[in-house]
């Protein structure tokens, strides 16, 4: 079983890519994840919100396999405690077995067709971060899922 965390556009602020390394390379004891970005449109400037959610969808459809089990990173998600979403996220890869791939949509959302392919919605937060800090949070607050499923101290009640 693989987790990917798919991304619109490329990270670009070196200390996101920081973070996001270190929690990468802890990741690594538990599962095999990896992150997949897909290239920002060109000429995304010329085109209206939704040509853009229609572009990038079909680049995201793409990216993903038949048999993948597909949640979107998505403000109308379901919200969980770091606990609630570890033992979610815990029953679901005991249930599916199937390899895992969370979507970070670009700037307008997604596509229509997108969330016909999704498997579920997921919400970090009410709040609204930038698609940059939403990589480092959604990858650290799955290392600490990871961690409370195993029962280690990295999470404090």
């Amino acid at each position: 079983m693989k987790i990917t965390l798919l991304t619109t556009g490329k990270t670009d602020i070196q200390w996101v890519r920081e973070g996001m390394k270190i929690y990468i390379s802890r990741l690594g004891h538990y599962i095999n994840f990896s992150v997949t970005e897909i290239p920002e449109l060109k000429n995304a400037s010329s085109l209206g919100k939704e040509q853009v959610k229609t572009k990038e969808g079909e680049l995201i459809l793409k990216a993903i396999k038949p048999s993948d089990d597909v949640i979107l990173l998505d403000e109308h998600g379901k919200e969980y405690s770091s606990v609630e979403w570890a033992r979610a996220l815990e029953r679901r890869i005991s249930n599916s077995g199937r390899d895992m791939v969370f979507v970070i949509g670009g700037a307008y959302g997604f596509s229509g067709q997108v969330y016909d392919r999704s498997n579920g919605l997921v919400s970090l937060s009410k709040m609204t971060f930038s698609h940059q800090m939403v990589r480092v949070i959604f990858i650290e607050q799955l290392y600490r899922a990871f961690t409370i499923m195993k029962g280690e101290p990295y999470h404090h009640e």
